[in-house]
């Protein structure tokens, strides 16, 4: 869908919250993504969702959640319901949600390094780990619909031989001899995480996105969007994605201290939680190596790239 497509298909999904305003175009990649005023004129952020990643109950379960989380006092974007009270919009050539805007400036991109002083990203760190904790905290809690439909990303679907996010040892960048590595590293992987899983690991729904795109910093606080890749999982994985555009950061001991600093004090981890953070970080670059697969043309550099930063990972894993 180009983006003049994409602006038509969006005023007329606004139609379901009875918005006729003119959205303006933010992102036009896998989710198409708009700034929107909802029914009440109010700053919104209207999603025409990808066809084909999930269901229409997995989108509505996300939705549930992230008004579960309002319920519980955190601050994500919450779902505005339609004039028909339903959290989705489904007439459209794609199916649509409206959710709340979300002030604040994302704590970084991926493959920049941070700018802020090292005691202000540490800082930050210990901020995100805090956040996560009252994530989880909250989704324990959470009364789920019989509907809800999320995806299960348990040891089988991270290491067995057909992950969900792709068998990242066949990515077509690699060679026989860096394949063969990240073979070894997913030997070293499941015994570790297999290990954390067969001893009850903590599990349960997660973000599993928590990168810096989708943490916006507000002051001294950050704040969580971007629920679209929730899933029931290893509540260590979802440290592990935190981390994992910091592994080539000077300060990236001092960051997983202050991620799991702040994390404790709201939720208990662990006792091997280093060991652990250590191997889900790990785990996130083996997973995007994979993600890449079938997304790309072979050829594309964003294959290589993420195959490169694996194979660095692998190195110093194993």
């Amino acid at each position: 869908m180009n983006d003049d497509q994409a602006l038509i298909a969006a005023q007329e999904a606004l139609k379901a919250w009875g918005v006729e305003m003119s959205p303006r175009l933010i992102k036009n990649r896998e989710n198409i993504v708009l700034e929107a005023a909802g029914p009440d004129g109010q700053r919104a952020a209207l999603r025409l969702h990808r066809p084909g990643y999930q269901s229409d109950d997995a989108i509505r379960s996300e939705l549930w959640w992230s008004e579960a989380l309002v319920a519980a006092g955190m601050i994500v974007p919450q779902p505005i319901r339609t004039l028909a009270g339903e959290v989705l919009a489904t007439g459209g050539p794609r199916v649509a949600s409206l959710v709340t805007w979300l002030e604040g400036a994302p704590l970084g991109e991926g493959g920049v390094q941070l700018a802020m002083a090292p005691q202000a990203q540490a800082d930050l760190h210990a901020a995100l780990g805090a956040e996560l904790a009252r994530l989880h905290l909250a989704s324990d809690a959470m009364e789920r619909p019989e509907a809800f439909e999320r995806e299960v990303l348990d040891l089988d679907a991270l290491l067995g031989e057909d992950p969900s996010w792709g068998r990242f040892w066949e990515n077509a960048s690699l060679s026989e001899g860096e394949a063969r590595l990240l073979l070894t590293c997913r030997d070293k992987l499941r015994a570790v995480i297999g290990a954390h899983a067969a001893a009850d690991g903590d599990f349960g729904l997660i973000h599993a996105d928590a990168l810096r795109e989708n943490v916006l910093v507000q002051g001294d606080d950050v704040r969580l969007i971007d629920f679209d890749d929730g899933v029931f999982g290893f509540r260590m994985y979802e440290l592990g994605v935190a981390m994992s555009q910091n592994w080539d950061q000077a300060n990236e001991a001092d960051l997983g201290a202050a991620l799991l600093r702040g994390y404790a004090s709201v939720r208990a981890l662990p006792e091997n939680a280093a060991e652990l953070l250590d191997a889900f970080t790990v785990m996130r670059a083996m997973a995007s190596c994979g993600w890449v697969i079938g997304r790309y043309a072979d050829d594309h550099p964003a294959v290589r790239d993420y195959a490169e930063r694996a194979i660095a990972m692998a190195k110093r894993f194993v």
